[in-house]
Parts: C-alpha cells; sequence; structure tokens
C-alpha cells in the first residue's frame, strides 16, 4: 500500500473483507430491522460507500465493525426517509379531501411501525456481545436453509446472504440468467416475510432435522463445484471454495456440534484430493489418481476432525462420510486401501441414512470386499434407474465380469444421463475401452 496520492487499499482486499463480514451483517440488521430484505440493501450499501473511500483512507481498525455501524446509520437514514413520504402521503390525502388510510390496511406490507425499529437501531450503541452476534449469526443459517424453500433456493439464498455473492455470481453458480436469480432470490425473502418463518435457531427437539438442512444446504453447493451439473467446467473451484469457507464459519459457530465438524473434514477431504480429480479433461477415478498431487495439509486437517468425531461417539451421516474419506485418503496407494474399514463404515451409514444412494455407495465398497457379483446382487435391487452413477456402477461390475453387451448398454444409459464434461469423458473412455461386439 501506497499514501502518495494512489490507492492504498485495493479492491480484492475490500471484498475479501466482505465477503467474511456480509453474512454477519445482514444477520445482525435482521435482528434490529425484522426485515431481511433492507437489511441485504444496507449492507450492500455499506459495501458501496467502503468501495468510495477505503481505496484513497485505507481499511479502518475493525473493518467489520466499520460496516455494520455504516450499515445501520444507513438504515435508520432509509427508515426516516419512508416514515416522512408516509407521513407527507397522509397529509396529501387529506389536503385533496380523501379519508385518511386506516393503518390497519398496511398490515401486511409494514409489520412494524417506523419508530419501533428505530429505537432497536439506535439502541445500545454499535457494539454487540459475541455471544449475540454468534446467535444472530446462526439464526441467519437456518432462516437461509428452512425447509419452506426448496434446496436450490436455499443454496441460493445462502450462497447470496452468508456468502456475499452479488446477484450475477449466484446465477453464473447456477447457469441461469441474472434476472431469474434475482426474481428467484427476491420471491424466497417473500416467502420467508409471508410466511412468518422465523429468524431464530431451532429449539433442541428441532435442531438435528434443521441443522441436517443447513449442512445439506452447504454440501450442495461444494458439490455442484466438485461435479458441476451444467456449464463446459470439469471443476469450479470458486464453489468448492465458497463452501468450505461457509462451513468453517459454520464451525466456529456451532464448535461442539460432530455433524458440522464432520461436514467440514468431509469438505475438506474431498477436496484435498480435486488436483488428481480431472488429466486432459477427463475425470480420474479414487484408484487411478496420482495421489502425490493430494493436498496434504488439508489431508491432515480433515484426519483431525475425523479423530475429534469418533472421540465424541455421536456418529452421523457426514461423520460416517468423512471418516469413510479419511480410510481412502489414509492410504498410500490404492491397493493399501482397507476396503473392510469403508464396508464397515458404509454398513453404519446405511442404518444412519437408509437411501438408495448411500446403498450404492455401499454396493461398490461390497464388490472390493466380496468381488463385483456381489456388488452387482446389491445393485440390482436398488430403484435408482435414470441416476447416471447407478448404470455407471452397474457398467463397471458388469464390465468385471466380462458381461460385455450388457456393461455396453449400461454405459450408454449412464451417458444419457450425465452431465459433467469430464465425468461423460469417463464414460466414452470405459466404454470405448469394451472387446468390441461379435460379428
Amino acid at each position: 500500500m501506497t499514501t502518495d496520492g494512489q490507492d492504498v487499499t485495493d479492491e480484492g482486499a475490500i471484498e475479501r473483507v466482505f465477503r467474511e463480514e456480509f453474512g454477519r451483517i445482514v444477520a445482525t440488521l435482521t435482528r434490529r430491522l425484522g426485515r431481511l430484505d433492507l437489511a441485504e440493501d444496507m449492507a450492500q450499501e455499506a459495501f458501496a460507500e467502503a468501495l468510495r473511500r477505503w481505496p484513497a483512507e485505507g481499511l479502518p481498525p475493525n473493518p467489520g465493525a466499520w460496516l455494520t455501524v455504516t450499515a445501520r446509520h444507513r438504515a435508520i437514514d432509509r427508515i426516516r426517509r419512508e416514515a416522512v413520504g408516509a407521513q407527507r402521503q397522509e397529509e396529501a390525502h387529506v389536503l385533496h379531501g380523501a379519508t385518511p388510510r386506516d393503518p390497519a390496511d398496511d398490515a401486511v406490507e409494514r409489520v412494524e411501525e417506523p419508530d419501533g425499529i428505530l429505537s432497536r437501531l439506535t439502541a445500545g450503541g454499535s457494539s454487540a456481545s459475541a455471544s449475540a452476534m454468534t446467535d444472530e449469526h446462526l439464526r441467519l443459517f437456518f432462516t437461509c436453509a428452512h425447509p419452506a424453500l426448496s434446496p436450490e433456493t436455499q443454496a441460493a439464498l445462502t450462497l447470496r446472504l452468508l456468502g456475499g455473492l452479488s446477484v450475477a455470481e449466484v446465477a453464473g453458480a447456477f447457469f441461469v440468467p441474472e434476472r431469474t436469480m434475482a426474481q428467484r432470490i427476491t420471491r424466497a425473502k417473500r416467502k420467508i416475510r409471508d410466511a412468518n418463518i422465523p429468524f431464530r435457531v431451532p429449539r433442541d427437539h428441532e435442531l438435528p432435522g434443521r441443522l441436517h438442512a443447513v449442512l445439506t444446504t452447504i454440501y450442495l453447493i461444494f458439490n455442484e463445484g466438485y461435479l458441476p451439473s451444467s456449464g463446459d467446467a470439469a471443476i469450479r473451484t470458486d464453489l468448492c471454495h465458497e463452501a468450505i469457507r461457509i462451513a468453517r464459519v459454520l464451525r466456529s459457530l456451532m464448535p461442539d456440534e460432530p455433524e458440522v465438524a464432520g461436514l467440514l473434514a468431509l469438505l475438506l477431504l474431498t477436496e484435498a484430493r480435486r488436483p488428481a480429480r480431472v488429466a486432459d479433461g477427463v475425470l480420474v477415478t479414487l484408484d487411478e489418481q496420482d495421489r502425490s498431487l493430494w493436498d496434504r495439509e488439508l489431508i491432515a486437517e480433515g484426519h483431525a476432525l475425523v479423530r475429534e468425531c469418533l472421540r465424541r461417539n455421536r456418529p452421523g451421516h457426514h461423520q460416517l462420510l468423512a471418516a469413510v474419506n479419511a480410510v481412502h485418503t489414509d492410504a498410500a496407494r490404492a491397493s493399501e486401501t482397507d476396503w473392510t474399514q469403508v464396508l464397515a463404515l458404509y454398513d453404519q451409514l446405511v442404518v444412519v441414512t437408509p437411501t438408495p444412494v448411500a446403498r450404492l455407495n455401499r454396493a461398490v465398497a461390497l464388490a472390493e470386499v466380496r468381488g463385483p457379483a456381489a456388488g452387482l446382487a446389491e445393485v440390482d435391487a436398488l430403484d435408482l434407474t435414470g441416476y447416471h452413477p447407478f448404470h455407471a456402477t452397474r457398467a463397471d461390475f458388469l464390465r468385471r465380469l466380462g458381461r460385455t453387451d450388457e456393461a455396453r448398454a449400461e454405459y450408454d444409459l449412464a451417458l444419457a444421463s450425465a452431465t459433467n464434461p469430464a465425468e461423460a469423458a469417463l464414460l466414452r473412455a470405459r466404454r470405448a475401452g469394451l472387446s468390441a461386439p461379435p460379428g
């Protein structure tokens, strides 16, 4: 940074601060305003003011507090302007001989009088206790992942409000036009308001189910980056990194919840393998990856989290998946993988999460322990027609059993529904590698 008339803080540094602070600011303002849309707008205005001033003035000692206070002041100004506008509109009605409006007519649109909101905004100064800020941040997590919203909307809101991504960036993440995403987010916020979805942390008896929705939302964001379902990119590292960052925030807010630690471990151990996952545009399977490319620092951190989960002895969905990944990343070579342990972990997983997809993954481990015939028998009992990993797995078992024609047909079914270019390239290569059909 320089002070000789040039900018002392670049926009990249400001944007990093904003990404880190945006969710907390929105959460704090939402708690005080009772209006998610206004909180988001004011956080955005605070960022615009920072972009105007910080390049010349430099970062303040506490950038997050500066942004929060600026957003709060902007909210006060906005509410006062709205109150004056409403008063002048009422005066105009009276001057023109109209009957004054019944305040009850505004009940849907105006949940609370401006004076009530202003009293909360101006009370208590600009500081808040760490526990209060933690609670507010958690409230926003659970609001974004409320079960009344669709999974896609939950992910979009999480990226927008907790990740601080612009609407254009969120739209890019899901490959939809910016206007479409803006409308989707606006409808979601309206639904939160109209359905009176509470801005709170779920009660103890509600927490397990609601927390699972939050964790699933974060994993959905990561998985869309790790295996994009649309577009030309084989991997979206921006989404992977954003999901990990959001998971770290949640981990800091809920340090004693093992499933949160399990999710973070799962993301880190999966991300650690990313550098070896695609070669020349083709997906590389776990057994063929160059393990020297794996990120050992992420693996060490992920293993430490898995050990922490094991000590707590409260196994859950994400912890078990993280443990499976820990076994894989513990093997120096694919041939050294402890498949018996992997199978035992999947045995636990299908008890905790008895879904066809969990059983499909267990069948892969079973095939490594007892052979492809045993795996195929398990797969054939599943109703997953049209799900391309199902057809790809079945094709692989058939290939290993020498049932070439059947394997070729399964590869065709997998290719028909595979949307990731690197994955499709792998399926085509596997299909092409089958022996030629007779005649």
